[in-house]
Formats: structure tokens, C-alpha cells, sequence
């Protein structure tokens, strides 16, 4: 097993990580996405990555534009690309997973529904104002 990152290499992923979630959110706000949150996951054990961002829009025709638009931003800003995306086929719910960070792209109804969020009501959130 590698040996885990320490004093600046702990550091510099965190600002990585931190550009990361910077660059979804405002892909997010191009797109007039809704309700945009983030939660930090890095406390619980068997998490399956450090960050959550979410966010939730009125149509699949939107859901699947801030998808678009998130791919296009950080692969452009940061060369990244997500290393799975699901959902796409019916845009009701997209997941993209950055590894250290996934994305969920909710249509309105379907966030209300499973309320992610209070699943992990233990998570500091983060709640992002709309710039637009």
C-alpha cells in the first residue's frame, strides 16, 4: 500500500481537491443549477469518497446540460475528466464520480425524494448562493 500524504502532500491535495469542487460548482451556476451544496465526507469511515456536491434542476433537458457543462469546465480548466458517469439515459438523476469527489445532478422532484443530504446529516455542509 502507497504511503498516505503527509504535512504538504495532505496539504496540496486538499487544494487540489478544493479547485476541484470550486470548478463544479460554478459549471453548476452557469447552468442555473439549483440548491447547490457540498458535504464533507472526510470524517466517516467506509465513505466512498471525501466529497459530495449536490445540486437539482426543473428538467432533464437542464439536468443533463450541468452534466455537460461540468465536464466541459473541469476538463478545460483542470484536465480532468470523471471516472465513470451514470444516469445519462435518462437524466433524471446523474452521478459523476471525480474519485475524491462525486457530483449529483438531481431533477427537483427526485431530490426531494431521497433528500441525500439528510442521509449524511451528520456532514458539514456547505451551501453555495447562486451567482447568477
Amino acid at each position: 500500500m502507497p504511503p498516505r500524504p503527509t504535512g504538504r502532500g495532505m496539504q496540496r491535495k486538499r487544494q487540489i481537491m478544493d479547485k476541484l469542487i470550486e470548478t463544479i460548482v460554478e459549471a453548476i451556476d452557469d447552468k442555473k443549477g439549483q440548491n447547490i451544496v457540498s458535504l464533507d465526507l472526510t470524517g466517516f469511515d467506509g465513505a466512498i469518497c471525501s466529497h459530495f456536491v449536490v445540486c437539482n434542476a426543473d428538467s432533464t433537458t437542464q439536468v443533463a446540460a450541468i452534466a455537460a457543462g461540468i465536464e466541459e469546465k473541469v476538463a478545460e480548466r483542470l484536465g480532468e475528466q470523471p471516472w465513470r458517469v451514470e444516469g445519462q439515459q435518462n437524466a433524471f438523476w446523474i452521478a459523476m464520480d471525480y474519485t475524491d469527489v462525486i457530483v449529483h445532478i438531481f431533477q427537483t422532484e427526485l431530490r426531494d425524494y431521497y433528500r441525500l443530504e439528510e442521509l449524511w446529516g451528520d456532514a458539514p455542509l456547505k451551501r453555495y448562493p447562486s451567482v447568477q
